[in-house]
């Protein structure tokens, strides 16, 4: 892992980060159009945006991993949390300890920015890695719903 360093995306990323969230889109099955993956790179690379990434790259300079993260409003607590959107790592790479190192990495920059809890959700049936997310955080009782705005 020590030939493994997690760093902030940067412009010319794009052409790596693109074929690491195209496996992420298809992970999921999500239909992606150029456009929608253009307009998440324009939001990850905007400093005025609320979504930043950072990448996980190999020795070479290969990009590895990513991780899509925000803050996000805590009333409640009358805090700001950390909402992780987006985490994924190159199958060639799984079990390497990718995974370990973007999750930390965006827990001590939760921290540096006085963020009070790093959140994410995953697919009930993705059970690599929540095995892995059960070793690093607590999994809640919080059940999510989606609801589709009214036209």
């Amino acid at each position: 892992m020590s030939n493994i360093r997690v760093r902030a995306a940067r412009p010319e990323d794009f052409p790596q980060w693109r074929l690491l969230y195209r496996g992420y889109a298809a992970f999921y099955k999500a239909d992606q159009t150029e456009e929608a993956v253009a307009l998440t790179w324009s939001w990850v690379t905007d400093p005025g945006h609320e979504v930043d990434a950072l990448v996980a790259e190999d020795v070479d300079g290969q990009l590895i991993g990513l991780a899509h993260y925000r803050p996000f409003a805590r009333p409640l607590s009358a805090t700001t949390g950390c909402f992780l959107d987006d985490l994924f790592v190159a199958p060639e790479r799984r079990g390497s300890g990718v995974a370990d190192m973007l999750l930390i990495r965006l827990s001590e920059l939760a921290a540096q920015r006085g963020w009070s809890v790093v959140r994410w959700i995953t697919a009930d049936d993705n059970h690599r890695a929540r095995a892995k997310y059960d070793q690093l955080a607590t999994r809640t009782m919080w059940i999510t719903y989606d609801m589709k705005p009214v036209q």
